[in-house]
């Protein structure tokens, strides 16, 4: 008998996760394995960040902080989306929770009712569907593919959308693409949404600042969107923050409030010393972290020019994030080294046994043609990495 809940029972378990464990599982045996499945920055903390953290300990910050953060950093966070986004937000619209995944559950969970539809632009996070799933409603694909730079059109956005359409979740710089939405291709999505106001729009902006010459545009700065925008932003991937677990939402008031009494039923505030170093990185200047923004553009130059000189590999040119998201389809329905190649998860399973090279399926992103592979790493690995996949594929 089945005593587990068919919520945990119907829960895909993280792809990304899964794989970062096999390569763990692998290495454990002895096994030189090169993880290019996570996307986590391969940089230290900067020192002016740890340097506040240090200095929280010092001055004793070891309480409950507030369950919707401190005012300080909520301050802190409100000049960061002034500054950055053109946003004007208030202290009572953000709410700070331990990573922006919960950010992200907070507001499924506030929003949806069972049987609810959340469309969701294809690739998108492995979260997304998970987290709609947990709230009792229905993720609907849009698809796209490497010929369309993984853009979804408007005319798609209009034709996905139903009676039950509660929810869009827009990712820019997006996770596992890399492509980047113009501001004029965000403004003419809006105008599709324009025409259903009940619908909301969730954008994740956890990339914002990793973005090679590609302005960012905030979904939530187009006035017609803005009272029903939730913008989803956090300090993992641009200033090397993974394991601090800090994100954030600017919500119209009514939203940030249900998300704070969510929040408080689950974990209550997020780590009072980490909240303390997010108020110096979000007040330095974007400047002080451009040197790793620099290095990741390097690395992506690099692995494109690799990854394209493989026969079978189709690239697109991210203009953002720090991952590449090859098409691979010219794999599929062959045999290699005696395993047939089914799907993209048979391919990226392939890569780890054979090559030791960790990679994601695209499958679990929307998209069964890819593989997802993250430049978060040392130069030195990712030729080692593409080399030994090259070899494999010969």
């Amino acid at each position: 008998m089945d005593y587990l809940s068919t919520r945990i029972n119907s829960l895909p378990v993280s792809e990304t996760l899964a794989m970062a464990a096999k390569a763990r599982e692998l290495r454990n045996q002895g096994i030189d394995v090169i993880g290019l499945s996570l996307g986590e920055p391969d940089f230290n903390t900067p020192e002016f960040i740890k340097e506040a953290a240090i200095q929280a300990v010092k001055d004793n910050y070891n309480s409950y902080s507030p369950v919707d953060g401190y005012l300080d950093l909520k301050e802190a966070i409100c000049l960061k989306f002034k500054r950055d986004n053109g946003l004007n937000y208030t202290p009572s619209q953000i709410v700070v929770s331990t990573g922006a995944k919960q950010s992200i559950a907070n507001v499924c969970m506030v929003l949806l009712n069972p049987g609810d539809e959340v469309l969701l632009p294809a690739p998108y996070w492995v979260s997304y569907s998970a987290i709609a799933t947990l709230a009792e409603a229905k993720s609907i694909i849009i698809p796209s593919s490497i010929e369309t730079d993984f853009k979804i059109t408007p005319e798609q956005l209009e034709s996905a959308i139903t009676s039950k359409t509660k929810l869009v979740m827009f990712n820019s710089p997006n996770n596992p693409s890399g492509t980047v939405y113009t501001e004029d291709e965000y403004r003419a999505l809006a105008k599709v949404l324009e025409k259903y106001p009940d619908i909301f729009i969730l954008s994740d902006e956890i990339y914002e600042h990793i973005n090679y010459g590609v302005p960012h545009f905030s979904f939530a700065s187009i006035t017609e969107m803005t009272h029903r925008t939730i913008t989803v932003n956090g300090v993992a991937k641009a200033f090397a923050m993974t394991g601090w677990r800090i994100g954030y939402i600017g919500a119209p008031e009514w939203i940030a409030k249900a998300c704070n009494k969510m929040q408080g039923q689950i974990t209550s505030g997020a780590n009072c010393i980490a909240q303390m170093a997010t108020i110096a990185a979000l007040e330095a200047p974007v400047s002080k972290i451009q040197y790793m923004v620099d290095e990741f553009a390097k690395r992506r130059e690099m692995i494109i020019e690799l990854l394209s000189a493989i026969p079978g590999f189709i690239l697109n040119h991210p203009k953002g994030a720090f991952y590449v998201f090859p098409d691979i389809s010219f794999y599929i329905g062959k045999t290699l080294h005696g395993k047939t190649i089914s799907n993209a998860s048979d391919f990226s399973m392939f890569l780890l046994e054979k090559a030791h090279v960790a990679t994601v399926s695209g499958e679990a992103f929307g998209n069964e043609n890819c593989i997802r592979i993250s430049y978060a790493a040392s130069v030195d690995e990712i030729r080692e990495a593409v080399k030994r996949i090259a070899s494999i594929l010969k």
